[in-house]
């Protein structure tokens, strides 16, 4: 990610430890010399705060005549190490915050809303719980340290970050659905189901005794998990996740999941004591999810770099504008949140439930494996090697900082995390791949989940404009899982397992209930029961499923050597699966 310290980076992993306690820059180990010097110089003079770097590049429309300045401009490159301005660094840190806001605000609202059918109290705890534990998760990612008298690390030592994954909603939906159809979440005598604490309190529980196996595999070398999941096995998860999920933020475009359908206090969306409520569908309710999404597509269009990389948030307040103004909004949630709030402020019941063992082992082994591709474009946008030992050293960093930020969330309430590369496009528009914007963005981060209005405020808007971001928001990660698949050589063979698992995939994302009637077992036998709960788990979550099917067809079916497979092979040149013949 540096320019003057790239032949560091070839040095090898035994440098990288030394390297990291010391700073790879000549200009710093200098600057460590003198340090008394260099802190009065860089916090007291102009060149230390603002430097010579072109603000007004970062704010500039992409609307003609004002953006002739910059037609051909190229913004300068900061490294890893690099000294940057000090207001430079705060306005960058800013930035990437933003840019993680919609990715760590979904998650936590669709299942306070769409799963556990929690209250605004409890839903905005979870969301500014996953402010907090992703700045630390963050930090620790950007941060890198070496785990002594051993070869391993936690963290990438790159300006990636590890926020909240949206892979531990199918799991959820499918999860509460089965307890609220046993009758162990409660519902209201007119069927109204009512928040289920204890579920969440399951999934934690079950959390902090699977995702060791994420932990452990941080210790397998990455050539051999990238032969058992190889890209036909990711991109098709990363797919069927993203279509999965587009279900899910249309429904709430739509009013809300509640309500669509709904009876008694959910007849109307998002419920009938809401300041305007109306019926699923209404075209009111898509007009305020339509404003954020043509927002987003106008701000791409037409915006400056800062606010291209923020557009998911500026389409939010764009739409919550418009709710706001036209009375969709209560604001006596907002005025009831803490002014300051922190993790633990409210607790839940931990347990363990067999029916979650094994789709949550599955879940994390997955995360071990898709974070890799992200973790690979932010190295190749930072200028830093992307293969080698000093490579494979950063990929075993990141997994295993995921695993220690999903045990770290889950034992402070919040939702299982992966690295992403939401963040490379503020790294491409600015030129900065710094570490002190990384940690810049992971304090501001925390402040956002602390300051406990701020995450009322998500928890409190409409459904339906948080609808339109999601929609948006989740069809990136279906795009993702094509261009995954699209670096793959379309052989027979791969063809024949792409087939095999997303037809089973999407078998469970257009039937869902598919599968209720084949393992129905009521008997006492209650580890039975809960094996049979589990495999059904396992079977209507969709990305578990094809995943599955995926990895085991991969083992097993015997390369294709066919003419039209060798035909294939040399229209790409020889590269199958990312590997040269």
């Amino acid at each position: 990610m540096e320019t003057p310290g790239s032949i560091n980076e070839k040095l090898g992993q035994e440098n990288d430890a030394v390297q990291y306690a010391s700073s790879t820059s000549e200009q710093v180990v200098q600057h460590d010399r003198n340090s008394w010097a260099y802190l009065k110089h860089y916090f007291t003079s102009r060149e230390g705060w603002i430097g010579d770097y072109d603000y007004l590049y970062l704010i500039t429309p992409n609307i003609w005549p004002l953006n002739r300045k910059y037609k051909d401009y190229e913004a300068p490159f900061y490294g890893l190490n690099d000294e940057i301005p000090i207001f430079l660094t705060i306005l960058l840190g800013l930035q990437h915050a933003l840019t993680m806001i919609g990715s760590i605000v979904s998650p936590p609202l669709a299942i306070a809303g769409g799963a556990f059918n929690f209250d605004a109290e409890i839903t905005q705890y979870l969301v500014s719980a996953a402010f907090i534990t992703t700045g630390i998760a963050t930090a620790l990612q950007v941060t890198r340290v070496h785990i002594a008298k051993t070869p391993f690390f936690i963290g990438t030592g790159l300006l990636s970050v590890v926020g909240p994954t949206f892979d531990i909603l199918p799991i959820a939906f499918n999860y509460t659905s089965m307890r609220y159809a046993n009758g162990t979440c409660p519902t209201a005598a007119d069927g109204t189901q009512l928040p289920c604490p204890d579920a969440w309190g399951a999934i934690l529980g079950s959390m902090l005794c699977t995702v060791w196996i994420q932990i452990l595999m941080s210790m397998v070398p990455p050539k051999k998990l990238n032969k058992i999941f190889p890209k036909i096995v990711t991109g098709s998860l990363l797919l069927l996740v993203g279509v999965y999920l587009i279900s899910n933020g249309m429904q709430n475009w739509g009013g809300s999941s509640n309500c669509n359908g709904g009876t008694g206090y959910y007849k109307l969306c998002p419920n009938v004591d809401a300041p305007k409520p109306l019926p699923w569908g209404d075209p009111k309710l898509i007009g305020l999810g339509f404003s954020v999404f043509v927002t987003v597509i106008i701000v791409e269009q037409f915006g400056s770099p800062l606010m291209k990389s923020a557009s998911i948030v500026l389409g939010l307040a764009v739409g919550c504008a418009i709710s706001g103004a036209t009375g969709y909004w209560s604001k006596s949630s907002i005025n009831a949140a803490p002014t300051v709030t922190f993790l633990w402020v409210h607790t839940f019941q931990l347990s363990v439930d067999g029916a979650l063992i094994l789709p949550l082992l599955i879940m994390f082994i997955c995360e071990a494996v898709s974070c890799m591709p992200d973790i690979l474009a932010t190295a190749e946008i930072s200028n830093v090697d992307i293969e080698g030992t000093q490579f494979n050293s950063r990929i075993q960093g990141g997994i295993l900082c995921d695993g220690i930020g999903s045990l770290l969330s889950a034992f402070g309430t919040g939702l299982p995390m992966v690295s992403q590369a939401g963040n490379n496009g503020v790294i491409v528009l600015t030129g900065c791949a710094s570490r002190r914007a990384g940690w810049c963005a992971s304090a501001f981060l925390i402040l956002m989940g602390v300051f406990g209005k701020f995450g009322a405020v998500f928890g409190s808007m409409p459904p339906s404009v948080l609808g339109g971001m999601q929609v948006f928001l989740y069809s990136t990660i279906a795009v993702a899982g094509i261009r995954v698949l699209g670096l793959i050589s379309w052989t027979r063979r791969n063809r024949f397992i792409l087939t095999a698992s997303l037809g089973i995939g999407f078998i469970d994302i257009v039937q869902p209930t598919w599968f209720n009637q084949i393992l129905d077992y009521s008997g006492p036998n209650v580890h039975l029961q809960g094996f049979e709960q589990g495999l059904n788990l396992i079977v209507e979550t969709p990305f578990i499923v094809a995943a599955v099917i995926g990895v085991f067809l991969n083992l097993v079916l015997p390369s294709d050597k066919s003419e039209m497979d060798r035909k294939v092979r040399e229209g790409n040149g020889g590269v199958i699966e990312g590997r040269r013949e």
